[in-house]
């Protein structure tokens, strides 16, 4: 299982509010007492840090805010020695106008690079190319008075797009997968894997239906530089990069709906091993919706493919603030129980909700030029707490985004000390999930969910492992038939006890039985 980091909101070891690599390498022992498998930590590359640094200035080093490569390289060491992995994000699609490569390219049309990057000249009336627009609302071409032309932005305009047309750029941009691979990492999470590719026809997008009331960006629909099918073959070659070394990973951000996800696998040559998969977060949260969601899932990806499910992100809502304390350890014992890697995001583990941000304290580029479509990921990108102190054991300084006013009643070491607690809940699923082979590696066998239970079974050999999910507030009756050995309970109050169905689940209450092995 993947455990998300964000640097910045981490831990901080040197009292500037921002969390940096120090900070991660002296908390390390709270991934290795969970018992995760692996991290995911987000850019800690040079950048403005105009978007959570996916504005890169320097795609092969480490920004001062975060630290040094020798702390890069401690603290990927101490995570190895814990046989913890990492993987590190990789944005291939743009870089800050600030690169380098980009004060070459805008330069002349004459430079070296002056194809690096996308551009184009105006319409006759001086107005942009096209209709395209960026994701953070306004067009997406920014004028450019040193070059006499436009390029594109399918995000901040301070975030050119690189021109993967051009074997120059690719070229450079599978010279830092090694540049990382050599360093030791153990793979990446592709940013914005889908829209590497722009239509060169530079086609206008068209209307998207019933777009009333949504924000303007998603007025369009990005057929034209959005999922086109070049991107899957630079996604086939940044594979191919990955392939050159021996048990390396690749993710990718593959954002759309579920009929989509599977052609991110790849067919006659390989894309990425994990299209990350939110399917979770958007279901509907009721047992018929769930077995729904999840058959739906498994049809969609190609039958060998191996699955994941992502729970939380720097890109989405926090999940407890939907379904709140209660069905959040649901959700822990349905994602950890499922076929298919979990990805979940440092706090998730603590029941952190989403954070109110005073407007003098909003970062996030979507809340300040798209205003009023709750389109702000501020809320789910504030600071670890570790302690119950005011600025919960996360710096000594002021964090650069509060914290939250339930600090002292949901950090680590308040959760640690309780032994039914969310967090852990989360270690003892982990610590079951490598103990019975039937959940790392069985096959999912799905059961008729009624009475607002979600059943289904993990087979693996002789074993076979049913789990029952109550979705309500109110008990239910399991109409499960058969005895079996009850492994644990989401309230942690009972386990290793013989039980038979049917059998009445609690509120709220989700157990692990194991029927015969």
């Amino acid at each position: 299982m993947f455990y998300q980091v964000l640097p910045i909101s981490f831990a901080d070891s040197n009292g500037d509010g921002k969390g940096d690599l120090p900070g991660f390498l002296g908390r390390i022992d709270h991934l290795r007492w969970l018992g995760v498998d692996a991290v995911w930590m987000t850019p800690f590359y040079p950048s403005p840090f105009r978007d959570l640094g996916y504005d890169i200035s320097d795609f092969c080093n480490v920004d001062p805010v975060f630290g040094t490569l020798a702390d890069f390289d401690r603290a990927l060491d101490a995570l190895h020695a814990h046989g913890i992995k990492l993987i590190i994000d990789f944005v291939p699609n743009h870089t800050s106008n600030e690169h380098a490569w980009f004060a070459e390219s805008r330069s002349s049309r004459s430079n070296p690079k002056h194809d690096w990057y996308i551009w184009a000249d105006a319409e006759a009336d001086g107005g942009p190319p096209n209709n395209w627009m960026s994701r953070f609302g306004g067009s997406a071409w920014q004028w450019d008075d040193t070059r006499g032309q436009y390029y594109y932005h399918s995000f901040l305009l301070e975030q050119p797009d690189l021109n993967w047309r051009n074997p120059a750029v690719r070229a450079a941009m599978a010279d830092v997968l090694r540049f990382w691979i050599r360093r030791g990492v153990d793979g990446f999470r592709v940013d914005a894997a889908a829209v590497l590719a722009k239509d060169d026809l530079l086609r206008d997008d068209p209307p998207a239906p019933d777009s009333s009331g949504k924000p303007p960006p998603q007025r369009l629909n990005h057929v034209f530089t959005d999922d086109r099918p070049q991107a899957m073959i630079y996604l086939e070659e940044i594979r191919a990069v990955i392939d050159e070394f021996d048990n390396r990973m690749l993710a990718g951000e593959v954002q759309g709906k579920i009929g989509r996800i599977g052609h991110f696998y790849g067919n006659a040559r390989p894309r990425l091993h994990l299209p990350l998969n939110f399917a979770l977060l958007d279901s509907a949260w009721d047992a018929l919706s769930l077995q729904g969601t999840i058959d739906a899932y498994y049809n969609a990806i190609p039958d060998k493919a191996w699955s994941d499910w992502t729970i939380g992100g720097h890109d989405k809502k926090r999940i407890a603030g939907k379904l709140g304390p209660f069905q959040t350890r649901v959700l822990a014992m349905l994602a950890l129980t499922l076929r298919g890697t979990p990805f979940f995001f440092a706090g998730d583990e603590l029941g952190m909700e989403p954070v109110l941000i005073p407007d003098d304290k909003v970062n996030d580029p979507f809340e300040r030029l798209v205003p009023g479509y709750g389109l702000n990921r501020d809320p789910e990108r504030t600071p670890m707490r570790w302690d119950g102190s005011a600025n919960g054991g996360f710096t000594s300084g002021e964090p650069w985004l509060p914290l939250g006013e339930d600090v002292a009643e949901r950090n680590v070491a308040r959760l640690m000390a309780d032994p039914h607690s969310l967090l852990w809940l989360y270690r003892r699923l982990i610590e079951l999930r490598r103990r019975e082979s039937a959940l790392s590696w069985g096959a999912y066998q799905p059961l008729r969910s009624r009475h607002d239970i979600l059943m289904y079974k993990r087979v693996g050999g002789e074993c076979e492992i049913l789990v029952a999910l109550n979705t309500v507030h109110q008990p239910r009756k399991c109409t499960w038939q058969g005895a079996g050995r009850l492994l644990l309970s989401s309230w942690l109050d009972r386990e290793e006890c013989e039980v038979e169905g049917p059998m009445l689940l609690r509120p709220d209450e989700g157990v692990i039985i194991k029927l015969r092995c």
